[in-house]
C-alpha cells in the first residue's frame, strides 16, 4: 500500500491536481567512474522540486530540467511481491542535456528514481514533496536515430532495484575470502581438499562423494 502525505491526499479527494513526472539519474564520469547527477521531468521549463529521497524518507530539493526532456514514463507496477518489475522511460532525442548524459556519461546499471508531483492548479506549486514511485536500474539506452519525416527518441529500459535479490555470490566458499572478513574464520579452510579425505568405517574406506547424500549400513546380529 502506497502511503501519501496528507497535503496529496486531500487533493486528491478534492480533484484539484495537476500530476508531472520526476526522473533522477545517477550515472557515472566514463574516464574516472565518478558518480554523476541529473534530473529531467515532464514540465515546460527547469525547476527547483522537493523530493521525497527514497533512502531516508526525507525531503530533498533537487534541480530538474523540462522543455521536453522527459517525453513519456510507462506504466509503474504497484505489487505487493518482491518481482523484478521493468518500466521504461522515454527521452527526447534533440535535447542537448539528455544526449549529453546518454552519450557522454556510463548509464549502465545507472541508479534511475522516479517521482511524481501534484501541483495545484491555483498556484502552480506542488502541494507536497513529490513521492517516489520506483527505484531501480538502467539498461544500456536505446538510441533511435530517424530518418527523414520519422520520430526518433532515446529509450532508458529499467528493472527494479529488487534484482539485487538475484544475484549469485560466488565467493561464498573460500578460505580466502573469509579470512578477507575475519582473520580467525577458519570454517572454509578445508572446503578445497575435503573431498580427498578417506574416512575408514569398520572394514570399509573410501573418499567422501561430495555430490551425494551419504548412507551407512551397519549388520547387527540378529537376537537370540
Amino acid at each position: 500500500m502506497r502511503a501519501l502525505s496528507p497535503e496529496n491526499n486531500a487533493a486528491l479527494q478534492e480533484r484539484r491536481l495537476i500530476p508531472r513526472d520526476f526522473i533522477w539519474l545517477k550515472a557515472r564520469t566514463l574516464d574516472t567512474g565518478l558518480p554523476f547527477e541529473y534530473g529531467f521531468w515532464s514540465g515546460v521549463s527547469n525547476v527547483s522540486a522537493s523530493v521525497l529521497n527514497p533512502d531516508t524518507g526525507t525531503a530533498v530539493t533537487r534541480n530538474f530540467e523540462g522543455a521536453g526532456s522527459l517525453i513519456s514514463i510507462s506504466d509503474v507496477p504497484l505489487v505487493s511481491n518482491a518481482e523484478v518489475q521493468s518500466v521504461t522511460v522515454t527521452l527526447s532525442q534533440i535535447d542537448d542535456a539528455v544526449a549529453n548524459i546518454v552519450r557522454g556519461y556510463d548509464l549502465k546499471q545507472a541508479v534511475i528514481e522516479i517521482y511524481r508531483g501534484l501541483f495545484s492548479p491555483e498556484s502552480r506549486q506542488l502541494v507536497a514533496p513529490a513521492f517516489c514511485r520506483f527505484v531501480g536500474f538502467v539498461d544500456d539506452p536505446e538510441i533511435t536515430t530517424p530518418s527523414e519525416n520519422e520520430e526518433g527518441a532515446i529509450v532508458l529500459s529499467c528493472v527494479s532495484h529488487t534484482q539485487e535479490m538475484t544475484r549469485v555470490n560466488s565467493d561464498t566458499r573460500s578460505n580466502e575470502s573469509q579470512k578477507l572478513r575475519s582473520a580467525t574464520d577458519n570454517f572454509f579452510q578445508d572446503a578445497t581438499t575435503v573431498g580427498e579425505w578417506e574416512l575408514f568405517w569398520g572394514q570399509s574406506a573410501g573418499k567422501i562423494d561430495t555430490a551425494a547424500p551419504q548412507r551407512i549400513s551397519i549388520n547387527i546380529p540378529a537376537q537370540r
